[in-house]
């Protein structure tokens, strides 16, 4: 393994970017902060152009067709202190050549570590704090919480790392699936936190709290104009308050931890009935 190097962030537009509340925290960052383009995989071996299109665009007037690319962005957090970003549509082909393309790149930047961000819709209510899963590297994360199911691109991007000896990191936020694709500046603002815990650092939210208050208020004026929703969202609170229980009672390890779980397992069970 590499001395203690750089850090880089990597998230993907696509199947990995509900609401594009991952991607959405590498543009939060670029926004916020002094930031710079140092390098880019111009990517027509990898894409298919009917599922992943150019976009036309006009600069000083003149038409211009943008390509589907790679950017990696030096992006400086406070002096002396910055960290890479890569950003790009997830891509259709060739994703381990694309993987050892962008650990090259990340080995020319002395790169370390690497986190991957990606978010995804599940059952789980607006009303509270979005479920908000981190896996450190450290192997400390709840074996019931492990995912095994279909991958996208940020998984093999961070297991290839790992097989090169990298440090990596991996954060998936999910969201309320009732609520559509619009973005989710609640999703972006608890991934934008959980960042901050990885890198150590106090990254700041600029206007994502008040941009979350109003994506809660508009889900919120959703569920009262009709009532299937809304009973739906309140199934969906009780489940995530039991489990919120189970898991501080089971965290302090307290004797009626047993009985919570067989209690929150029946009524998982019930609500599948």
């Amino acid at each position: 393994m590499k001395a203690s190097g750089a850090v880089m962030i990597a998230a993907f537009e696509g199947w990995n970017d509900a609401c594009q509340a991952a991607t959405d925290v590498v543009r939060h960052l670029v926004a916020k902060y002094e930031s710079r383009e140092v390098r880019h995989i111009r990517c027509g071996e990898y894409y298919d152009y009917q599922a992943t299109r150019p976009i036309v665009c006009y600069a000083t007037g003149r038409r211009r067709i943008v390509w589907p690319q790679t950017t990696f962005y030096d992006i400086t957090l406070r002096p002396g202190l910055h960290v890479y970003a890569q950003i790009a549509p997830e891509p259709n082909y060739r994703w381990i050549e694309y993987c050892r393309q962008s650990l090259r790149i990340a080995d020319e930047l002395d790169v370390t570590r690497l986190i991957t961000l990606g978010s995804m819709f599940a059952d789980c209510p607006h009303t509270r704090d979005l479920p908000l899963e981190v896996d450190d590297g450290s192997g400390h994360i709840d074996p019931d919480q492990r995912y095994s199911g279909p991958a996208g691109i940020p998984t093999v991007l961070d297991t290839i790392a790992a097989d090169e000896g990298l440090d990596t990191a991996t954060m998936w936020v999910s969201i309320p699936q009732y609520l559509g694709s619009d973005g989710c500046a609640q999703a972006t603002m608890q991934m934008l936190g959980g960042l901050s815990d990885l890198l150590g650092v106090d990254l700041d939210p600029g206007d994502l709290p008040a941009k979350s208050e109003q994506w809660k208020a508009k889900a919120s004026v959703l569920t009262r104009c009709n009532d299937a929703l809304a009973e739906y969202v309140r199934h969906l609170e009780q489940d995530y308050d039991r489990n919120a229980k189970v898991r501080r009672e089971t965290s302090h390890g307290g004797p009626e931890c047993e009985q919570l779980i067989r209690e929150a397992e029946a009524y998982l069970k019930s609500m599948g009935d």
